[in-house]
């Protein structure tokens, strides 16, 4: 599939106040909506690669409540998996699609789960890449493969990250300092690493990470954190055509995306080989392949 060339990306906001989003689209055919990562985190760090799409499909990015140029100035204090839900709804409807493909990145994935699960008719095509863990059993053995997968150095070089002043006050080189540790592991090639680093706080001020880490935080106290949350049982159920994307060295272990493609009837499992948590970046050929398998342009 060609690149996305010449097509250029149109921008606007949809609603008001804190919960006004921004929101970014590219190309023209089957819609696709993109459903970044992080929870703290934007769309910036998935392009320009993941446009590529753009070339056969009508991308649909935007930034969640409160993140990014979604960051109004204030706290949305109302922040919820529910309101994430229909914020995403929100912005399937300000398109007017009646349905629409899922594409959901790490943590986004999960986030693209609850929507498919809550709102069945809305979606037509569910593609997890790079997979967050659907359940609270799933997060523990994430954690557990993170804090094994580091060094002593790293892991007492984050902590005391966490506990330095600069860090605590939003800025944005710390912040950095501490993703560039978090994610030494997960991309292969230092200079794909440097590059993702770049783009994760490119539209953040202090103010604006300091938000996002307690809409993070909120949004693990209603999942992750909950030891009854599991979203594997409403996986069974849904008739929905979907591709689960892994990487074979991914901070996510594979266990736990083979987990999840087993729940939902029909799935398609791919691990790539030697790719780690960021696919479209690192095997980008391979993803738009695969996307396109499943989902024909018209």
């Amino acid at each position: 599939m060609p690149g996305a060339g010449h097509q250029v990306a149109r921008d606007q906001f949809v609603g008001t106040g804190a919960a006004r989003l921004y929101v970014r689209d590219v190309g023209h055919g089957v819609p696709i909506v993109v459903v970044h990562g992080g929870p703290d985190f934007d769309h910036e760090y998935l392009v320009p690669e993941l446009d590529d799409l753009a070339a056969a499909f009508h991308l649909v990015y935007y930034d969640q409540r409160g993140r990014g140029r979604s960051f109004s100035g204030r706290a949305p204090t109302d922040v919820s998996i529910t309101t994430e839900v229909d914020d995403l709804d929100r912005v399937r409807d300000r398109f007017g699609f009646g349905s629409v493909a899922l594409l959901g990145h790490s943590w986004g994935s999960l986030l693209a789960m609850e929507y498919a699960i809550r709102l069945p008719h809305r979606v037509t095509h569910l593609i997890l890449m790079n997979t967050a863990p659907a359940s609270h059993a799933g997060r523990l053995v994430f954690r557990r493969a993170l804090e094994s997968g580091r060094s002593n150095e790293e892991s007492e070089r984050m902590a005391a990250l966490r506990s330095d002043p600069r860090y605590r006050a939003g800025d944005v080189d710390a912040d950095l300092e501490w993703y560039r540790l978090h994610f030494s592991s997960a991309v292969g090639e230092r200079e794909q690493l440097e590059r993702l680093i770049r783009r994760l706080r490119s539209a953040f001020t202090g103010d604006g990470i300091l938000v996002a880490r307690a809409i993070e935080d909120r949004l693990y106290e209603q999942t992750w954190d909950a030891e009854d949350y599991d979203l594997l049982p409403e996986l069974h159920r849904l008739r929905v055509p979907s591709l689960v994307i892994h990487g074979d060295k991914d901070l996510v272990p594979v266990a736990v995306a083979r987990g999840i493609a087993d729940a939902i009837p029909g799935s398609r499992f791919v691990l790539l080989r030697d790719c780690g948590h960021f696919a479209y970046l690192e095997r980008p050929d391979e993803v738009r392949r695969y996307i396109a398998a499943l989902l024909p342009p018209a």
